[in-house]
């Protein structure tokens, strides 16, 4: 595809280029979502997001876990809203629990598992690790309410290759059996470990869609410097002004201070002049 600029002004041609270019890597974006081979909603039913996945209806369906929708009353923070129904809905269990993701060939491949605190509102409440092959810890005591707070989405995600019937990951590997690997979430101490969705994407860590950053609060008055009774502008908090503000004495015209000089100086001349003819 070739651009023909002939005749067009500079600012034209700029902008012809820029919508070219964003639309060559939508083109590449899409067509990279096109190696996703697993996308499963836990605890929910099918589902296509807005970057084109295709989620399937949780397989566990009523055979493992607890499917729940409680999150559905919450509007979900850093997620287009098309797709709040990811982070809606979840699985989890009394005990450990897992998927079993096929892998057919080799390569470089991108985990992702997308997380929700819909219930907590503080952190420590829910604590587990999350496993992949049985062998390889690629979350240790994961707070999703410590890390985003309550109802805002939190992805995780998870680089792994898989050569010759082996995965590798963090510079370990790992047999693979029967063409699949498994993904685990540990039972802990703290409730009960859960999924909201995950998918695999044969690729590379730039072909996976990020969530939108966190928005940085806001400072609360409380977090700002108390002004100190030796501050300039320090006003006790029982005053009350008695009246309008009074002008500062020291700010008034130079010229005005000069008056009484130049009064006296005034009266003086004559006195000294008839001095002179006595």
């Amino acid at each position: 595809m070739l651009l023909s600029c002939h005749g067009l002004s500079s600012s034209t041609t700029f902008h012809l280029f820029v919508n070219y270019f964003l639309f060559c890597c939508f083109i590449s974006y899409a067509n990279s979502m096109k190696n996703v081979i697993y996308a499963v909603n836990c605890g929910g039913d099918a589902h296509t997001d807005v970057h084109g996945v295709h989620y399937e209806r949780d397989p566990l369906h009523t055979r493992i876990g607890i499917s729940s929708d409680y999150g559905k009353r919450l509007s979900i923070g850093r997620v287009h809203p098309n797709d709040n129904i990811l982070y809606q809905t979840e699985r989890y269990h009394t005990n450990t629990f897992g998927y079993d993701i096929p892998i057919t060939s080799d390569g470089d491949y991108v985990l992702v598992l997308k997380f929700c605190e819909v219930y907590f509102a503080a952190p420590d409440q829910k604590v587990f690790d999350v496993m992949l092959n049985g062998e390889h810890t690629i979350i240790s005591d994961l707070d999703i309410y410590d890390k985003v707070g309550r109802g805002v989405a939190h992805d995780e995600y998870i680089p792994f290759t898989i050569s010759k019937g082996r995965l590798f990951y963090s510079g370990e590997d790992s047999e693979i059996r029967g063409n699949k690997i498994r993904v685990e979430f540990i039972k802990g101490f703290k409730d009960n470990p859960k999924i909201n969705a995950m998918f695999v994407i044969k690729g590379k860590m730039e072909h996976v869609p990020r969530l939108q950053t966190l928005a940085e609060p806001e400072p609360m008055q409380s977090d700002w410097p108390k002004k100190k009774e030796d501050d300039d502008d320090f006003v006790p908090k029982n005053r009350r002004p008695s009246g309008p503000k009074m002008p500062d004495p020291y700010t008034l015209d130079d010229s005005s201070a000069m008056l009484p000089i130049f009064i006296a100086l005034g009266a003086f001349v004559p006195f000294l002049f008839c001095l002179c003819k006595l």
